[in-house]
């Protein structure tokens, strides 16, 4: 049966609806412009995307590229004139003349893979050449459950995914679902999602609203993989190549946003716990070995505590134990009860289906890791948690540019980094002075935001039902 989807091209699952979640409403990301010759992002949408534009009508010689993210693409804490995106066209235009260069910034702020999805099915209609999509790190902004999708058990997830790129599963899926709906749009069983994001962390004491779930994270890394996929079928219909672009993150100068105890720990076991703590912190200055040795004790007791393995990590890099103290803050990151920065195993899940679907891949991670003196990526290359700085983004779209190179999309020649250079100085110097300041008055307001501090609605009251789940599979 499966076969006969096929010769029929029945049952695309790339054509259907995500399982996972809804939407309120899908607003076109792009609208004409008043002389109709331009498609520009959508007033009505630039709360969360930059301004940004290209020709309706299409040269010959036009190579579109559409970047397709959060606000790693758009650039933040500054906008989409330091991004890759920018570096990206400029260098572009520097090393192959034979092509006009679009590149247009798609990084939509607090925007995970699952609301990539309809701005790519969009822009399948402007005539791209090339899908660059770099995301992952908000993947646990926003609230949503996924008790209507399958059974909690190991083998049933597997076969979710298994499922989920089968034509007659998703044919049959397709038709229970509009057995049970009132109109064709909308899925009585799915969460359904406002229409732009809506961070948890936009609230007051939105931090408050992140418990331990393993559960929850295990559903949302399988609808991240779901999405990634999803989105490269997408594309593959339309004969579209992408690359994937594994954001990088920082992990030296970064605490956890969040950090919680064991939740079968003793009273005896978790003041023994905070005991050790607070030892391995008067003695840090004078005896790092100490502080060390009764850091791994407190781990020994409990081995979740993300903000332990953080303070292990600083610990072992004072010692010049470089390789274990960045496993220790992968460790810390990992374990963030608010992950705000991309864990390990949504890592593996790009690594797993871009070999999976053969598609170029780029770990921007370690691209910019690699160029750090002690192998830990930190505050020299990223300027908060996530968001890397000028330099960084430089780094990213010149080996976007071997990318392109490698796929036979642009022509090498042999002195573009060189040429580059001057060419990347003098935009940078183009840039008044306001840029810059807009840029560190924003990057006060990302910092503060991530640690909780936004001035909204409470956040108990938007999202009762994060304050009720603790530690359950989420209902």
């Amino acid at each position: 049966m499966e076969g006969v989807c096929a010769l029929f091209d029945w049952g695309r699952p790339a054509r259907y609806d995500d399982p996972f979640v809804g939407f309120s409403a899908v607003h076109p990301l792009f609208e004409h412009d008043a002389d109709d010759r331009t498609y520009s992002i959508a007033k009505s949408r630039r709360k969360f995307f930059a301004p940004d534009s290209f020709p309706v009508e299409k040269s010959s010689r036009t190579f579109r590229i559409f970047c397709l993210g959060g606000s790693t693409v758009q650039g933040r804490p500054f906008s989409k004139e330091t991004s890759f995106t920018t570096w990206l066209k400029l260098a572009l235009h520097e090393t192959d003349a034979n092509h006009t260069w679009e590149v247009v910034n798609c990084g939509g702020v607090s925007y995970a893979s699952y609301r990539l999805v309809p701005i790519l099915e969009e822009c399948l209609e402007y005539e791209p050449d090339l899908f660059v999509i770099c995301t992952g790190h908000n993947e646990f902004l926003e609230d949503r459950t996924y008790s209507h999708l399958r059974d909690p058990s190991h083998w049933a997830t597997s076969a979710a995914k298994w499922l989920n790129r089968s034509r007659l599963y998703t044919l049959i899926r397709a038709g229970i679902q509009h057995g049970t709906r009132d109109d064709d749009s909308t899925d009585p069983a799915r969460p359904v999602l406002a229409a732009d994001a809506d961070p948890m962390l936009d609230y007051q004491n939105g931090a408050d609203a992140y418990r331990r779930d393993d559960a929850w994270r295990d559903d949302i890394i399988a609808h991240y993989e779901y999405n990634v996929r999803r989105m490269i079928a997408l594309a593959r219909e339309r004969d579209v190549p992408v690359i994937l672009v594994l954001p990088p993150s920082n992990l030296g100068d970064c605490p956890p946003f969040k950090s919680e105890p064991r939740g079968d720990l003793t009273e005896a076991q978790r003041t023994e716990f905070a005991e050790l703590l607070r030892r391995a912190g008067e003695c840090y200055r004078r005896d790092v070995g100490e502080s060390i040795r009764l850091l791994r004790t407190a781990l020994a007791i409990d081995n979740r505590h993300a903000h332990a393995w953080y303070e292990l990590g600083q610990c072992l890099r004072t010692a010049g134990e470089y390789d274990a103290a960045r496993e220790a803050f992968v460790k810390a990151r990992d374990e963030d009860v608010c992950p705000l920065r991309m864990l390990t195993s949504l890592e593996e899940a790009m690594r797993r289906v871009a070999e999976d679907e053969v598609v170029p891949f780029l770990d921007a991670h370690e691209l910019l890791e690699g160029q750090t003196e002690d192998g830990i990526l930190d505050h020299w290359l990223i300027v908060d948690h996530i968001h890397p700085s000028f330099t960084g983004h430089q780094m990213i779209a010149t080996e976007l540019v071997e990318k392109l190179q490698e796929l036979e999309l642009a022509a090498p020649v042999a002195d573009w980094r060189a040429r580059c250079e001057p060419v990347f100085a003098r935009h940078l110097a183009s840039l008044d002075s306001l840029y810059f300041h807009n840029g560190q008055e924003t990057l006060r307001a990302v910092m503060g935001w991530a640690d909780g501090r936004a001035e909204g609605p409470a956040a108990q009251a938007r999202f009762p039902g994060r304050f009720s789940r603790t530690g359950q599979r989420s209902k």
